[in-house]
């Protein structure tokens, strides 16, 4: 687990943001290059990039804040520090770095002061993928229907640009140490160290007796999608793109596919999900998805003469 990939000026850059940041670059690129090679103006989508990225991280943060289970951190944060638990040791809780509370009873650490914007520090992590496409989406329309760009054709380049993207996210997510899996015993099952978020989760399960132990191995869920993201990346690109029968076929496919893996991934996932009817947050989202593509699918397509 690697929570910082670097640090310049003895500023630190979580892993997560900055292989989210990358992954969204190299998704712009494939975007701008397939809009060159069908005639389009490729500074048009550097320039949506660029603001899908913006309204991605503000989505994501939103999304996170309100439905992974922090939403009454954040707000006791500003007002009763007290009521927060900070996963840290004594010695840390008392630093000039952290300047915090130790509670001697419960052996928590607490804020020492209130923070009212820990809500919007998405640098320091807490972003959300559906929050992220749901905002992102939300501009992408917006301003291609203002610029009069071809919509369908722009989102079957982010049709295989997105999971791309996501290939480098879900990697970033594996060196932050979040999204992680339940308990196993497979070959490939990784153990994250102590003060993880899976050593935390474990130890309130009572699996671990503290949460600075290194945790029980647990699935790399992480892994999981990145490879799942890789899998539907070259099958929008290989297969469907040269076949597709409408402009937005591909993005269709996309959105389908990655709700199905999803919607099968949160069942191994074991980190803060938040939960409604028995499903996760993004497990109802992905039902909604599905729905809305094949609706978009059936409106779409061209219709098929009978023969």
């Amino acid at each position: 687990m690697r929570p910082e990939l670097f640090r310049l000026f003895d500023i630190g850059f979580p892993s997560y943001f900055v292989l989210l940041v990358t992954g969204f670059m190299f998704a712009i690129g494939a975007s701008a290059a397939g809009a060159r090679k069908q005639g389009l103006n490729p500074d048009v989508v550097v320039d949506l990039g660029i603001a899908m990225l913006i309204a991605g991280v503000i989505g994501g943060r939103i999304l996170h804040v309100i439905a992974d289970g922090y939403f009454w951190d954040y707000v006791h944060l500003c007002t009763e520090p007290s009521k927060v638990n900070w996963p840290l040791e004594k010695a840390e809780c008392l630093s000039t770095t952290y300047k915090g509370v130790w509670d001697e009873a419960q052996k928590v650490c607490h804020p020492g002061s209130s923070d009212c914007f820990a809500w919007a520090k998405f640098w320091a992590g807490g972003l959300t993928y559906y929050g992220g496409f749901i905002g992102a989406s939300g501009v992408a329309v917006w301003l291609l229907r203002r610029d009069k760009f071809p919509l369908g054709k722009m989102a079957d380049f982010a049709g295989f640009a997105i999971p791309m993207g996501l290939v480098f996210g879900r990697l970033g997510c594996l060196l932050a140490g979040c999204c992680f899996g339940a308990e196993c015993n497979l070959p490939w099952a990784l153990s994250f160290p102590g003060r993880s978020g899976a050593s935390e989760a474990q130890a309130k399960a009572h699996l671990l007796a503290t949460k600075f132990l290194p945790s029980l191995h647990v699935h790399p869920t992480q892994v999981y999608e990145s490879l799942a993201c890789l899998a539907i990346t070259g099958f929008c690109l290989l297969y469907v793109y040269p076949r597709k029968r409408y402009a937005g076929h591909v993005f269709v496919v996309f959105a389908t596919l990655y709700a199905i893996a999803r919607f099968l991934l949160e069942i191994l996932r074991r980190d803060d999900r938040g939960a409604l009817l028995g499903l996760s947050t993004s497990q109802l989202i992905g039902v909604a998805i599905v729905v809305v593509m094949a609706f978009l699918h059936r409106k779409l397509r061209p219709e098929v003469a009978p023969s």
